[in-house]
């Protein structure tokens, strides 16, 4: 007799749809591979995060009825445990959650996929996530830390199955709750086939150093500004938005130009016509690189967490061990005056396709069914 298994039905979840990020592309990924998926989430803000989005079935609990929460996440720091608590998937064979610290704690009867994006910062690295918080987020942020704490432990102990895109990542998950995480990287964000289009106000020479970034304390965008203070003759642009953005126009000399938010078609001229990708910051896992590799760019990063997985020195960019702006300067320009063989930008890039993820989540989403 053959006995025929029709497709497990999946449900995704996401910590809330409020920003354009790394992870929001990791989900759009998930998408992709689940295309019949619901999408549940805290919070959903369309103008916020990435387009893409508006073709989904997404569903956002209570708490997106109000503008300041959706404007402002960590406004809602002390009801997002309970929101996902009181959030029950039925409708599944499996549940994939999206998770830097709060999917995970959806409720559900199927088998739940963990795809954790870092154990809640909040809670973990709290010096990192509070530094440019204010006083009363950080007085909630200590309030609430506790029973948080034991909450989100909790959750992760309910998962039957843990992936992340880094070792980093896996180690934090291993000291955090004692889970041995599978690694399973996302791939590069942007498509390098895709429409290119020109900026609108003054499109830069090539061979400037492109940093893509939100601007947030932690992710020492002042310490790149400041190094190209000391190259007058490189020119850097900085692609992103965010509080820090005020200070770091001060900051800046005149080979310094922020473009602010751009759609992924202007990104990518930018990527094409730049001459290398510079990071500094304390990423979970190190995307810009790729996105740089896939236009055959090499990268300049900090030596920590998830770039030690996606760039391999010397051979794909190379690494300054602490964000200070003499050591990104130094780097940078050794960097820029070297030839670099875009074969090997390619192979290594190949580690990180789309197909290699998509075909990985697929087959644990089997497994777990």
């Amino acid at each position: 007799m053959t006995q025929h298994t029709s497709t497990p039905r999946v449900a995704l979840v996401h910590d809330y749809l409020t920003q354009r990020g790394g992870a929001e592309r990791v989900v759009l990924e998930m998408v992709k591979t689940f295309p019949d998926a619901p999408l549940y989430t805290s919070l959903y803000e369309p103008d916020a995060t990435f387009p893409a989005f508006a073709d989904v079935a997404v569903h956002p609990s209570a708490l997106n009825r109000v503008a300041m929460f959706r404007r402002d996440h960590r406004r809602a720091l002390a009801l997002l445990a309970p929101t996902f608590s009181g959030m029950k998937i039925a409708d599944a064979d499996v549940v994939v959650a999206s998770s830097s610290g709060w999917a995970h704690g959806v409720r559900t009867d199927a088998p739940k996929v963990v795809y954790c994006h870092n154990p809640a910062r909040w809670l973990y690295q709290r010096d990192q996530y509070l530094v440019d918080a204010g006083i009363i987020q950080r007085a909630a942020t200590n309030v609430v830390s506790l029973p948080l704490t034991r909450w989100d432990r909790r959750a992760a102990r309910k998962a039957d199955l843990y992936l992340c895109q880094s070792s980093a990542v896996r180690d934090r998950i291993r000291t955090a709750y004692g889970i041995d995480a599978e690694v399973l990287p996302p791939p590069g964000a942007i498509d390098p086939t895709g429409v290119i289009t020109s900026p609108t106000v003054a499109p830069p020479e090539p061979g400037f150093v492109l940093c893509v970034s939100r601007l947030l304390a932690y992710k020492n965008v002042d310490a790149i500004v400041q190094a190209f203070a000391a190259m007058p003759h490189v020119r850097l642009v900085v692609v992103g938005d965010g509080p820090e953005r005020g200070a770091l126009v001060k900051l800046a000399g005149p080979n310094v130009r922020f473009v602010g938010k751009i759609d992924d078609a202007t990104l990518r001229w930018y990527y094409s016509r730049c001459a290398a990708v510079v990071a500094a910051s304390y990423e979970d896992y190190g995307l810009t690189p790729l996105e740089g590799l896939a236009f055959g760019r090499p990268s300049v990063v900090l030596r920590w967490g998830g770039f030690l997985d996606t760039v391999d020195e010397g051979t794909t960019g190379l690494f300054f061990d602490q964000p200070t702006p003499q050591l990104i300067a130094a780097a940078v320009q050794t960097t820029v005056n070297s030839r670099w063989d875009e074969g090997a930008l390619l192979h290594h890039l190949g580690q990180f396709g789309a197909e290699r993820f998509s075909r990985r989540l697929r087959e644990v989403v089997a497994e777990v069914a």
